[in-house]
């Protein structure tokens, strides 16, 4: 799933390209990606694009006071082309493309195939959603978040009284949105890595020397994926990402600050991953899905 730091460069990537264009259509294939109906996607048509922003993990594209609000979910991305399929979007079938944005040419670009962005979405589990509303605050989703992590006004004291009596572990408390937004579960393994902290670790309990490494890891680790992912295509950013990871998502290497062997717990849905050696004072983390296969 992308992050705050994929999200803030696919901001930027579009910023460059939309503000100033028009909007010539909205072509949608899969109606379930759309979360609301009025006003309706047709009414971008023939709107200018003043400006493209973040929200947590939601990109906000504002089409002169509309907003078209995505959230790209776990299986969804972005995929801009300089010149778009002549053919109209088609609903149905096994085409990955939910939603089609077209601009407006200009100067030397074909009038059937001009520039914009398609919505994709892999996998069973169809999550990608789409909002246009008048004001982003709408979206249940945004108006739940908490504080951005980049914000000016987010300080260590800001942070210190998210963490103070949360029962959460610390784990768990990093990931969820309407506590502090845009951080999911790769980069809360990063953080958590880098502040040298259990996942399970409880939040409410850390000292303050703990609570100040842990904002400074999740300070330093944010902006350093930010920078690597800086001036990238929306193609490149997937790679990017797992490039500049230490643990997540790479169970069984070795962690490149000890070297010890980089370990997993699994969930349903999900995994996360840790070094022992690092974080848990060479204590492995019980993994109950992979001790229920092996009774």
């Amino acid at each position: 799933m992308p992050e705050l730091p994929e999200v803030e460069a696919l901001a930027a990537f579009l910023r460059e390209r939309l503000v100033d264009r028009v909007v010539s259509r909205v072509e949608v294939a899969a109606i379930n990606v759309l979360k609301t109906f009025d006003p309706p996607p047709t009414s971008l048509a023939g709107l200018m694009v003043a400006g493209v922003t973040r929200h947590g993990k939601w990109i906000d594209i504002d089409v002169d006071g509309l907003h078209l609000v995505v959230h790209l979910s776990r299986a969804g991305w972005l995929r801009y082309s300089d010149a778009l399929p002549a053919a109209p979007l088609r609903p149905g079938g096994k085409n990955p493309v939910a939603l089609r944005v077209r601009l407006a040419p200009q100067d030397d670009e074909a009038e059937d195939r001009p520039p914009g962005f398609d919505l994709t979405e892999a996998g069973t589990q169809k999550r990608l959603a789409v909002h246009v509303v008048r004001d982003p605050l709408q979206v249940p989703g945004i108006a739940s978040l908490g504080p951005d992590p980049l914000a000016p006004g987010f300080d260590l004291p800001a942070f210190a009284k998210l963490l103070a009596g949360s029962r959460q572990q610390v784990k768990g408390l990093l990931r969820e949105q309407s506590v502090l937004a845009g951080v999911g579960n790769a980069y809360s393994d990063e953080v958590l890595h880098a502040a040298r902290l259990s996942p399970y670790a409880a939040a409410g309990k850390l000292s303050d020397t703990e609570v100040e490494t842990l904002y400074t890891a999740l300070q330093t680790t944010l902006h350093e994926a930010i920078a690597a992912a800086g001036g990238k295509a929306a193609s490149q950013l997937k790679d990017a990402k797992r490039a500049g990871m230490r643990v997540h998502g790479r169970t069984g290497l070795p962690c490149p600050v000890c070297g010890d062997t980089v370990r997993e717990v699994s969930f349903a849905d999900r995994s996360m991953q840790y070094c022992a050696t690092c974080q848990t004072g060479g204590k492995v983390l019980a993994d109950r899905r992979m001790s229920r296969l092996l009774k």
